[in-house]
């Protein structure tokens, strides 16, 4: 694939990834009806409208290409070409108006990431990705932290909305973390939390509850800042797995063992 061609895909996805926050954040400051897929998984009229919005701007440029996003069931197509879209991550945040929320849009090729945006919101920042090209925030070339021990290091994570027992054990591990490093934060917003480890913000993000659309654009701009991306028993990562570990070279083996000796 030629070089202008990546360049192509990553200028629609940013297209897309502009309208749908066009749309999101004109939504922010109106009533929020949310209706509810579990005890605490909301979905908003915003979310679907964000959807439409990437899906229609993709199909204008790439009709052959499959797509599979959140709020609706997998487009498929011969195409070697997937889209993975979740057209608002962080829903919960958005709808109490509260940061952080995202749109995370990642181009996947023959299985293997791509293209990736993430659009971060109320605050914008734009992060981008091209495999094998490097990461940028707002266009500036972004790499992990250097933070070289878990006990100077800042540390992110999730929790799934089920409360079983994958969320106990996460719980275990919030615990052990937070007494290891200087602290341990949950924003809400799994493609936000790849992309503040991609940018140094933080060093290291887990989560065992995880969905395709979750980190098929983060993980991408992970990687290229510089980032080892794994499942948390230390094997190779794929999107259609329920559990991740993203974190900078220098504690990512560290944060192996301790989630071990934890879990």
């Amino acid at each position: 694939m030629p070089h202008i061609k990546n360049e192509d895909y990553l200028n629609v996805a940013v297209e897309a990834a502009l309208a749908a926050s066009r749309i999101i954040m004109a939504a922010l400051d109106k009533p929020r009806i949310a209706k509810y897929k579990g005890k605490a998984d909301l979905v908003t009229e915003t979310d679907y409208l964000s959807e439409k919005m990437i899906k229609a701007i993709i199909r204008a440029s790439y009709p052959d290409h499959g797509l599979l996003a959140e709020e609706s069931e997998q487009e498929s197509s011969q195409s070697d070409f997937l889209w993975i879209i979740d057209p608002l991550d962080g829903t919960t945040n958005f709808v109490h108006g509260y940061p952080c929320f995202a749109v995370s849009i990642g181009l996947f090729f023959q299985n293997k990431p791509l293209i990736a945006v993430v659009l971060e919101m109320p605050n914008t920042k734009l992060y981008t990705a091209i495999k094998d090209e490097g990461a940028w925030c707002e266009g500036q070339p972004i790499s992990c932290s250097l933070t070289n021990s878990l006990e100077k290091s800042l540390l992110v994570t999730g929790f799934g909305y089920e409360h079983g027992e994958r969320w106990e054990r996460n719980m275990r591990l919030f615990q052990h973390f937070t007494d290891k490093t200087q602290g341990v934060r949950r924003l809400g917003a799994a493609a936000v939390d790849l992309c503040h480890v991609a940018s140094g913000k933080v060093d290291g993000f887990w989560e065992l509850d995880i969905k395709p659309w979750d980190t098929a654009a983060g993980i991408l701009i992970a990687t290229e800042s510089g980032c080892i991306v794994t499942q948390m028993n230390e094997s190779d990562y794929s999107i259609y797995d329920n559990n991740i570990l993203v974190a900078n070279p220098k504690i990512h083996s560290e944060m192996i063992k301790e989630i071990k000796s934890v879990i």
